[in-house]
């Protein structure tokens, strides 16, 4: 039995003077749960369902206020202190036409993502996008002081990102971005919301969210995942992704074919010497602990973890991902820690609250255009039938 969806409401007032805020945006990060605070500075979000969210309330001459909520039996009421702050101009940096429009459509293939979904994407204010190129180093910084607005029309999503951090990697191939971000339904007619829904069905199923719910349910099975302990090491002979990109671009403007096809055969090595992947399953009970705090659970596990989506293809090939000869060419993602206590925690909706790990494989795929809000959940009389169209 699904637990009971509650009510959020507050007010919002200036931390100084104690006076009213109105149109304060306040709103559920991940989420389509938002709205704006009325004229006396109250809000109310309904029907939430229950789950750990980051609350948030942007309005512009205020610092965001930012706080940690848990959903649970009990409506929630909230008094909030906004914080004026001084409006600070960020260092311009001085870029032509043509460097912002590469920065830009480089920014929006690794934001957005260059599957079928993201052809229906559009961002409808990009001039209000800063960039920071490195030339040397091969990395993209991305800023906004406002929301980003991107429309997905293959999901039917209007998507406001406020973003936090966007960094482009092109040596390691590592693009980390993450911050606020607000759902809202786009209008459309019933043939419009129909294809949304299987689009969207499409994007769940598979997914990491889909993984994670099926995990705190021990459905893993049911729901077509399976889950392997891993085991790799470092291939010693191959230069680090550095210095292996710095020769190739030295090499590559000196003229010096012979060196340069040199590093590229370094480069197509793979990172690793030796793999190991365990053929038993990883059972739930293994790697699944409950938290002290409510709805919080406790995803932990040696090494790497593979995990095998068996009800869809992977059409991508990744170098560094191992694959055991006699395995069908299922969908594949390994995940790595990058915190120190080698722990994911996550709550119901599938949704990790201290950091995401490190995915590599399919999961490394999702940007924005595969992106849901952690409040969707696919109809369960339409399982069936969506996950044998995706199969096709």
């Amino acid at each position: 039995m699904r637990a009971q969806s509650q009510t959020i409401t507050g007010r919002v007032v200036r931390n100084d003077n104690k006076s009213v805020v109105a149109n304060a945006n306040v709103f559920l990060s991940n989420s389509s749960y938002g709205t704006a605070t009325a004229f006396d500075g109250t809000f109310t979000l309904n029907n939430v369902k229950p789950g750990q969210y980051t609350f948030v309330v942007s309005h512009l001459g205020y610092a965001d206020y930012i706080e940690t909520i848990l959903v649970s039996n009990e409506p929630i009421k909230l008094n909030i202190d906004l914080v004026p702050k001084s409006i600070v101009l960020r260092g311009v940096t001085i870029t032509t036409k043509a460097d912002w429009k590469r920065n830009f459509e480089q920014f929006k293939k690794e934001f957005i993502g260059t599957d079928d979904n993201a052809k229906y994407c559009e961002i409808m204010n990009p001039e209000i996008l800063d960039f920071t190129y490195y030339q040397t180093q091969k990395v993209l910084l991305a800023q906004a002081d406002k929301f980003l607005i991107v429309e997905n029309k293959a999901l039917g999503y209007r998507v406001k990102f406020l973003i936090d951090t966007f960094r482009s990697d092109g040596i390691n191939n590592i693009i980390v971005f993450g911050g606020k971000r607000l759902f809202e339904e786009l209008p459309g007619n019933k043939a419009q919301k129909k294809k949304w829904k299987i689009s969207r069905d499409s994007s769940y199923y598979g997914s990491a969210m889909h993984f994670y719910r099926s995990l705190y349910q021990d459905k893993l099975f049911e729901e077509g995942f399976e889950m392997h302990r891993y085991v790799r090491y470092i291939n010693q002979l191959r230069p680090p992704e550095n210095v292996i990109m710095r020769n190739l671009d030295r090499f590559r403007l000196i003229n010096r074919p012979d060196s340069f096809n040199k590093w590229v055969d370094l480069e197509r090595q793979s990172k690793y010497s030796h793999e190991v992947l365990y053929p038993e399953p990883s059972f739930v009970s293994q790697v699944l602990h409950k938290t002290e705090m409510p709805g919080i659970f406790a995803f932990t596990f040696p090494d790497c973890m593979y995990i095998i989506y068996k009800k869809k293809q992977e059409n991508t090939f990744y170098k560094d991902i191992y694959r055991p000869l006699n395995m069908p060419n299922y969908q594949t993602t390994v995940l790595t820690f990058i915190n120190k206590e080698n722990v994911i925690l996550f709550d119901m909706n599938g949704i990790i609250v201290n950091g995401s790990p490190l995915y590599e494989g399919t999961w490394s795929k999702s940007r924005l255009s595969q992106l849901l809000p952690v409040d969707y959940q696919p109809d369960p009389d339409d399982g069936p039938a969506v996950k044998s169209m995706v199969l096709k």
